[in-house]
């Protein structure tokens, strides 16, 4: 119908002559009026003006009769027509250029003016909500009032589509019970309310609230509309229960949920693996941890490398230094690397056990650059570890491929080694690391010193153990008890009393106090062996004026022995009687 009103208006501009060009307006003056995009069936309603070149329209002529109202008032006889991009056409392109522009019934020109109608955009619709039924329910909801929540549901007669559900739950302040309830009658009327919009709704809601029931409840609920609708469940909503548990410290609540992915039909991804892992760590679950850990790794969807970092720490804190080995090296493959301080956790937890020492001398094979400088820690509890495990050896190696490559080792390193050397027996090389110390500005320690003696005291080497204590001397202007504490052991050991009492003389002025072991070691070997009770009890008298305690079992060895030696002049008195 508009499109024969429109021919026929077409047909007019080009018998009547053209006006004359004062009587046209210019073509720069009209202005492009946009309106937002309508519905077809209300376009000749709306009297759009689509140009105009005086901003006050006449509203006199609707619709397409003869003076139609999206053409300039000012002009009788149009010059020029819309086309498909909105801009005029002139009488002469009408004329002229598009000859058959009048004569096509159907042609390309009437798509061209529908064009402008039907290429605009449209908005889609939504259904609109009842707003006073809507604050009706939220009120039911957030009061409590007499009878059930369905039956007083019931009476407002709701109709409730998916956009008015979530309205609700995404309304605050509404109990976490009461929007379960609310959803759990809102599918009961109708099934379709439980779209995947609707329940990511409500696990998100209930989860700000995050009390341990409204959760439970809510995981009875996925369950049932994961047993009956399939395809609602999605990976990020289970993945989200996950969490919940993770933060309620329900580890085995979590594992319950992980295992309902395939049932549900939905494919865990690296967060479902992580969360669950972590989870059950929390809770010291090991063994359940490190079974979905191994799915983790066989699908390889591993989670960025601050999470994995956390899962190698979580096993290494549960004693499985092995299984966090394993999640490394899958990271290593995929080329993410975990955060540095989760690897040296991971290697000092290697240490701690003989057969895992070697795993952890091949991580420090993937330390280079600054990442190897710093890392003097993970260097150290692993040459300490392969002391401890006898391989001396391979801390040598250890020890100088730290001096050339780094990190410099320090004392403590050195004294590792030296430790071993002295246990093994091989003095002559623990005295060797102590000049290579020297030779690299660092100045050996008393513990180094005291090593070494405890090694030549064990071999009864007491003039090479006597010599260390001088060179310790020379190097610290005062020492400590310990190495003193070791000869003096030593002494006794071989009944060298003398020695043993003037290094205690020799401690005392030094002003080092001797403790109770030291007495203890001097005067039961005073009594067992020398059975000079005289010296012991001088010595336990010096213990009292210290403040020192004996045992009641060294006190009575000294009396014992006294008693023997004041019994002996009697009986040799009583046989010269007889």
């Amino acid at each position: 119908m508009w499109r024969s009103k429109a021919r026929a208006f077409l047909i007019r501009c080009s018998i009547h002559p053209a006006p004359s060009i004062q009587n046209q307006v210019p073509s720069k003056t009209l202005t492009v009026i946009r309106y937002p995009p309508l519905h077809f069936s209300r376009w000749f309603s709306q009297n759009p003006r689509f140009f105009s070149n005086d901003s006050n329209f006449n509203n006199e002529n609707d619709g397409f009769g003869e003076n139609p109202s999206f053409i300039s008032q000012e002009s009788v006889n149009p010059s020029g027509i819309l086309d498909e991009n909105h801009s005029f056409i002139s009488q002469e392109s009408i004329e002229g250029e598009n000859p058959d522009f009048l004569s096509q019934e159907n042609g390309t020109n009437d798509d061209q003016i529908s064009s402008s109608v039907t290429e605009e955009p449209v908005v889609e619709e939504i259904e609109e909500i009842d707003i006073e039924k809507l604050e009706s329910v939220l009120s039911v909801l957030q009061s409590s009032l007499d009878g059930s929540l369905e039956s007083n549901l019931e009476k407002m007669d709701l109709t409730v589509n998916e956009e008015f559900g979530v309205r609700v739950i995404q309304t605050p302040l509404v109990p976490g019970h009461n929007l379960i309830s609310f959803f759990k009658w809102a599918s009961k009327k109708q099934e379709s309310i439980a779209t995947t919009h609707i329940v990511e709704s409500l696990v998100q809601a209930i989860g700000s609230k995050l009390r341990k029931k409204e959760v439970y409840s809510l995981w009875d609920l996925i369950k049932d509309i994961g047993e009956k609708q399939k395809g609602v469940l999605n990976t990020e909503i289970l993945n989200e229960l996950i969490s919940l548990c993770w933060k309620l410290g329900k580890g085995k609540a979590a594992l319950e949920v992980f295992n309902k992915f395939e049932e549900f039909g939905c494919d865990p991804n690296a967060d479902s693996y992580y969360s669950t892992i972590e989870a059950l760590c929390g809770r010291k679950i090991f063994d359940e941890a490190w079974l979905v850990c191994e799915k983790m790794l066989n699908s390889g969807k591993l989670p960025d490398i601050e999470k994995i970092g956390k899962i190698i720490s979580c096993f290494c804190k549960g004693h499985r230094a092995k299984d966090a080995h394993l999640v490394y090296l899958m990271a290593k493959e995929k080329n993410k690397y975990p955060p540095r301080s989760s690897v040296n956790f991971l290697i000092n937890s290697l240490c701690r056990k003989g057969e895992t020492v070697k795993l952890a001398l091949e991580l420090l094979g993937d330390f280079s650059g600054d990442a190897r400088k710093y890392a003097t820690k993970p260097f150290s509890s692993t040459v300490r570890a392969l002391c401890k495990t006898k391989d001396i050896d391979g801390a040598k190696k250890l020890l100088f491929d730290m001096i050339n490559k780094g990190p410099p080792p320090g004392n403590a390193v050195f004294n590792s080694v030296i430790y071993g050397l002295s246990k093994a027996g091989k003095m002559e090389e623990a005295l060797e690391f102590v000049k290579v110390m020297e030779s690299r500005g660092l100045r050996p320690d008393i513990y180094a010193y005291t090593v070494i003696i405890n090694g030549y005291t064990k071999g009864g080497q007491m003039e090479e153990a006597f010599g260390v204590l001088s060179e310790a001397k020379k190097k610290h202007s005062k020492l400590t008890s310990d190495p003193y504490h070791v000869l003096i052991r030593g002494y006794c050991q071989l009944e060298e009393y003398d020695k043993a009492l003037n290094l205690l003389t020799e401690m005392k002025e030094s002003g080092i106090l001797p403790d109770a072991n030291d007495y203890k070691n001097v005067i039961q070997s005073l009594c067992l062996k020398a059975l000079d009770w005289e010296t012991a009890e001088k010595l336990l008298e010096e213990m009292k004026e210290n403040g020192l305690y004996l045992t009641g079992i060294t006190r009575g060895l000294i009396k014992a022995v006294k008693e023997l030696h004041e019994e002996e002049p009697e009986a040799g008195e009583e046989s010269t009687e007889a």
